[in-house]
């Protein structure tokens, strides 16, 4: 009965993170569509607005506001620390995709699910075997080999693409911290209680430097991008805390791993479908055999057993 239970606590946690990794694949696309209008600032308060009011009117139907009355000195120096970080997290993110492709944005961006995985080794003391070991090795090995590719098909804007990747890692490195931050207080309080508190608190944040009167400079598709990107942060995020309560972080950090694949996938069926509005980015053998091993490596990583 229990290894039924737990079993299907895996299940759970690994659609849940590979729904997250599906999400968060196709967002950069949308990302770039609305940074054609609006400043980064904007767009992510506008994602953070619309999230904390769908979530916030979820949880009030159904009675389950977060009861931040129980919440210790500890509990709410976490709670800060979640919304700085993740805060952060988006606005880094947004200024190194709009010096970057989102294939490369991506693939650096992966660094914060490993990042997260060895916290969760280090912090809540979570450990691999030896084949999830391999996994990982594999795994960052495919992402130095993709990242060497992507660089050498560039022929322009080299130091305008460091830059980017620059910024990337210090949006993997803030993601990371809030992921640990964010499991922390599951301890204390619903996984969907927690989100809404974030998502609120950086609307909060980022209120001086929004401008909301860009807004009406968007045509139909600028709204369209913007509405789905302020809905995937609602159903990424709340598809991610779930998966974190299910799934261990190292485990669904290794799904994580599989978005920027996703990504080079939809960009190419994307420039295909619309050609006006996608550029499908170029992929050198190195970059595709760094590909292989990313897929081969999180493979290794999500399905070896882990012990604690």
């Amino acid at each position: 009965m229990e290894l039924h239970r737990a079993s299907g606590r895996r299940s759970i946690g690994f659609a849940l993170a590979f729904a997250t990794m599906a999400l968060w694949a196709v967002l950069p696309f949308a990302l770039e569509v609305a940074l054609r209008t609006l400043d980064p600032p904007t767009i992510t308060w506008v994602r953070f607005l619309v999230s904390a009011i769908l979530l916030g009117a979820i949880l009030a139907a159904r009675g389950s506001l977060p009861p931040l009355h129980r919440l210790g000195r500890g509990e709410w120096r976490l709670l800060a620390a979640a919304t700085f970080f993740l805060a952060a997290n988006y606005l880094a993110y947004l200024v190194g995709l709009d010096w970057t492709a989102p294939a490369n944005a991506q693939v650096m961006i992966q660094l914060a699910p490993l990042l997260l995985a060895f916290g969760g080794i280090a912090v809540f003391g979570e450990r691999f075997t030896r084949p999830q070991w391999i996994g990982v090795s594999v795994l960052a090995l495919g992402l130095c080999l993709f990242f060497a590719g992507q660089m050498g098909a560039l022929a322009t804007g080299l130091r305008r693409q460091l830059l980017g990747d620059a910024v990337m890692v210090a949006a993997a490195v803030t993601w990371a911290v809030y992921g640990l931050a964010q499991k922390q207080l599951l301890r204390a309080l619903p996984s969907q209680g927690i989100m809404l508190c974030i998502y609120a608190g950086c609307a909060v944040l980022f209120l001086p430097l929004a401008k909301p009167t860009s807004l009406a400079a968007l045509d139909g598709l600028g709204w369209a991008a913007l509405a789905f990107c302020a809905l995937n942060t609602l159903l990424a995020y709340g598809a991610f805390a779930e998966a974190l309560a299910h799934w261990e972080a190292s485990r669904v950090s290794a799904v994580l791993a599989l978005t920027p694949l996703a990504t080079v996938a939809c960009s190419t069926l994307a420039a295909a479908r619309w050609p006006d509005l996608v550029v499908a980015e170029p992929l050198g053998w190195l970059a595709v055999g760094g590909a292989c091993l990313v897929v081969m490596g999180s493979l290794a990583t999500s399905l070896g057993s882990s012990v604690r």
